[in-house]
């Protein structure tokens, strides 16, 4: 999966003007909705997806426990939808006008996702819990790996059509290969990174995708 960016805590807000309003339902304070999105990734950095529990979510977020199953009725609901929207809405793929540029892009948006330290605990954990979860790792799939993925798609289309990429370039391999080395480095051996090392991937992956 790729990676999949957390945000930054923030203390809970004191509360603000009533939010919206579920369907027959009572209205979401979006204040209380935003302490308890902050504290549940600072508990799932902290305990990882098997231990995580909405007691604790509820506890570190200064809210009832029936403020959160208001919102999810379980923790996979929580999961899910929480971690889509940080992955999703980070998913940019900036347009800058060049294969190059594009790549570069790319690799700085992933690396400054696997460098900061919720991301760098939360997406190792995700992965592998998907392995023993399947219900989890279907519905991880589905919101943020195949929205990543088509994304990132965009963006080798565009080299495409501009005539940076062949027509028939193997899309599945470079799509695997735009996030693969870099995450391997940053996510799994955590070897650190000379300054110049997202160009000189950049100029390897470009060569590998032209070969």
């Amino acid at each position: 999966m790729p990676s999949t960016p957390a945000p930054q805590p923030s203390p809970p807000a004191p509360d603000r003007p009533p939010g919206r309003r579920l369907p027959g339902g009572p209205v979401l304070q979006d204040s209380v909705t935003a302490a308890i999105a902050a504290a549940f990734f600072e508990e799932l950095a902290a305990a990882g997806y098997a231990r995580l529990s909405l007691e604790a979510v509820a506890k570190r977020a200064g809210a009832g426990k029936a403020a959160i199953y208001r919102r999810w009725t379980s923790k996979l609901e929580m999961t899910v939808d929480l971690v889509s929207a940080v992955a999703v809405d980070a998913s940019g793929t900036a347009d800058t006008g060049t294969l190059r540029g594009d790549v570069l892009a790319f690799l700085s948006e992933v690396a400054d996702a696997l460098c900061r330290p919720l991301p760098a605990r939360i997406i190792p954990d995700l992965i592998a819990e998907g392995g023993r979860n399947p219900e989890l790792a279907a519905a991880l799939f589905s919101t943020v790996r195949d929205t990543r993925r088509a994304k990132a798609a965009e963006l080798l289309e565009r080299a495409v059509d501009r005539g940076e990429l062949p027509a028939d370039l193997d899309r599945g391999i470079a799509l695997d290969l735009l996030v693969g080395p870099l995450y391997w480095r940053l996510a799994v051996v955590h070897t650190p990174t000379a300054p110049d090392h997202l160009d000189r991937l950049t100029d390897k992956l470009i060569a590998a995708f032209r070969a």
